[in-house]
């Protein structure tokens, strides 16, 4: 007997409605209530998350990562680390679990060119037999800042100066001289990986600290890895203004035209582990989205693979 028969299932294909989250919503047509007649109860979370999707129909245009292109595929764990979770989709080696996948542009507007010197964005939703699980991450290991209050204040100063409507770098070096920590993120963005050739060639990060918790209730800090099996390929300042100048979405035309050529794309995933009593051992802290973890210490271990194999409908 199949133990997950009757289990409820939050992939593409779907028969029954389901939350933003993969449960299953049992009523469509009545808010929960105390009793017939009382009120309606703020626990109602399918009543808020219809309300929500609803005042939300017509959307305006992000204020980050605005600029980006998804497709759709799978994800296939290739080693073992049922040791270290849970989780269902990662059980055993074989298991293929659906995906989506966006990958965008941080700071410009929808119309920008994808040549620009910015970050990258690489987001995976994984539609698993126990709900949606989404990896959010970068191109790049780590974050400009530590301490998500100052998200805003980084973001409107990476922005164009809204009476000129033109990104201007004294602007964005008068915030980041008060937060050092964001050198790190600029040796990486000013480096050569700064503009990535295409979507298709570029690493990704789920750069925030995971924790992984197996069976025995174990707890693990994890970091998430993806690496292209095609190779990090980017483009030089010269390069990125002769493409941007002829196509300015050249990274979406790319990644479309390779799955409909049947040229799939793929990256391979890898997590680095650290054992949170061991944290003490180390000169940094694991949790700071502004280090990363030595691979010489800590090395990267692999776990599956993700292939994009679908545009969308």
């Amino acid at each position: 007997m199949d133990p997950y028969k009757y289990r409820p299932s939050s992939a593409f294909n779907s028969p029954f409605m389901t939350t933003n989250s993969g449960v299953p919503v049992w009523n469509n047509n009545n808010s929960l209530t105390i009793g017939t007649r009382g009120p309606v109860l703020l626990e109602d979370y399918h009543l808020l998350e219809k309300l929500a999707n609803f005042d939300r129909e017509r959307i305006p245009e992000r204020v980050v990562h605005a600029r980006g292109a998804s497709a759709k595929g799978f994800f296939e764990v290739t080693h073992d680390i049922s040791h270290l979770t849970c989780a269902d989709f990662l059980r055993a080696p074989g298991v293929q679990t659906p995906v989506i996948v966006r990958f965008s542009t941080v700071i410009h507007e929808r119309g920008s060119p994808e040549t620009l010197r910015d970050p990258r964005g690489f987001a995976v939703k994984f539609y698993t037999r126990e709900g949606n699980f989404d990896l959010v991450g970068n191109n790049f290991p780590v974050f400009f800042v530590r301490d998500g209050m100052k998200f805003p204040d980084m973001v409107h100063a990476l922005k164009p100066n809204p009476k000129s409507h033109i990104q201007e770098n004294w602007r964005i070096l008068d915030f980041f001289s008060h937060h050092p920590e964001s050198l790190h993120m600029f040796t990486f963005l000013f480096d050569d990986v700064g503009v990535p050739q295409d979507f298709r060639h570029m690493d990704g990060s789920g750069v925030n600290t995971y924790t992984l918790i197996n069976k025995a209730g174990k707890t693990h800090y994890v970091k998430f890895h993806w690496r292209p099996t095609c190779g990090v390929k980017c483009l030089l300042e010269e390069e990125a203004i002769k493409v941007g100048g002829s196509n300015h979405s050249h990274a979406t035309q790319d990644l479309y035209d390779s799955i409909a050529a049947g040229n799939f794309p793929e990256w391979k995933l890898f997590i680095q582990i650290m054992d949170p009593d061991h944290e003490g051992r180390f000169d940094f802290d694991p949790l700071d989205v502004t280090k990363t973890w030595p691979e010489d210490i800590l090395p990267l271990q692999p776990v599956g693979r993700l292939v994009l194999n679908k545009n969308i409908d």
